[in-house]
């Protein structure tokens, strides 16, 4: 049964957790714990993705549990291959710096617990994600570190931040 939920998550989120769709996360290396919590805010629609709210909105909370443990120990999503530009990559790396965005991600940014693996996920899901964040438009569960980080940040700079997350390791 819960390789069955794992199989229609990765229908959308692509074969092994590695996503190819567009504005649609890598599951793989997710913290098991983040995982349950993103399923329940879908199921609970408190995340605003009509397609996850729909998918989500009959999983009982041992198939949360279930389905963030088998995604957990999908491997993460690999580097990118080619070279990075350069002076995108470097802004970025400065504001993850600046940011202190390893605080949290930790300095891998492979994420723990309740924060996401942010290392070599989409660059267009980061940036949706960051533009989310700093709108009001994502929620998060008790923690307003996110929406407090990438307030004061322009639009290029979030630009940045998900080009060098999306290329880490390079």
């Amino acid at each position: 049964m819960k390789e069955t939920l794992l199989a229609v998550c990765l229908a959308c989120h692509g074969a092994g957790g590695v996503s190819q769709t567009p504005l649609t996360p890598s599951l793989g290396g997710q913290p098991s714990f983040f995982v349950v919590a993103q399923l329940f805010l879908f199921r609970e629609q408190r995340r605003d993705n009509v397609l996850m709210n729909s998918m989500a909105k009959d999983l009982k909370d041992a198939d949360l549990q279930a389905l963030a443990d088998l995604i957990s120990k999908l491997p993460p999503p690999p580097r990118p291959e080619g070279k990075p530009d350069a002076a995108k990559f470097n802004s970025g790396k400065s504001l993850l710096a600046k940011n202190n965005c390893a605080g949290c991600h930790g300095t891998d940014f492979s994420g723990d617990n309740n924060v996401p693996r942010i290392a070599n996920q989409r660059e267009d899901y980061l940036l949706k994600a960051l533009r989310d964040y700093k709108s009001g438009r994502r929620v998060g569960y008790g923690n307003a570190a996110m929406p407090e980080t990438v307030s004061g940040l322009k639009d290029a700079e979030l630009a940045d931040l998900a080009y060098a997350l999306s290329m880490f390791g390079r």
